[in-house]
């Protein structure tokens, strides 16, 4: 299996005190291996699943529905890759403070 394309990452707004940037991954598109710095919260823009890999070797698939926002505290480190066979996208908003 060859390396998996990387997500788009369009940051829309950039503020001291919040980051706004939109995430779009083709089919089997990947984050990469990241840690989060920052308290966050995910809204997809289409209904749709995402594979999660997790450092200790485990991975869990999340089911997104459109519109509807999750949350999540800064420290989470994970590689985010579309387990779908159509393009997906989400915002993800970072609190700054």
């Amino acid at each position: 299996m060859g390396a998996r394309a990387p997500a788009t990452a369009t940051v829309k707004i950039d503020e001291p005190h919040v980051r706004v940037t939109e995430y779009r991954f083709q089919p089997g598109a990947e984050t990469g291996w990241h840690r989060h710095g920052y308290d966050y919260v995910v809204v997809p823009l289409l209904d749709g699943n995402l594979l999660l890999e997790r450092p200790d070797g485990t991975s869990h698939v999340a089911e997104l529905r459109t519109h509807q926002p999750y949350a999540r505290r800064a420290g989470v480190e994970h590689n985010v890759i579309n387990a779908n066979a159509f393009d997906f996208s989400f915002l993800e908003i970072e609190l700054l403070r």
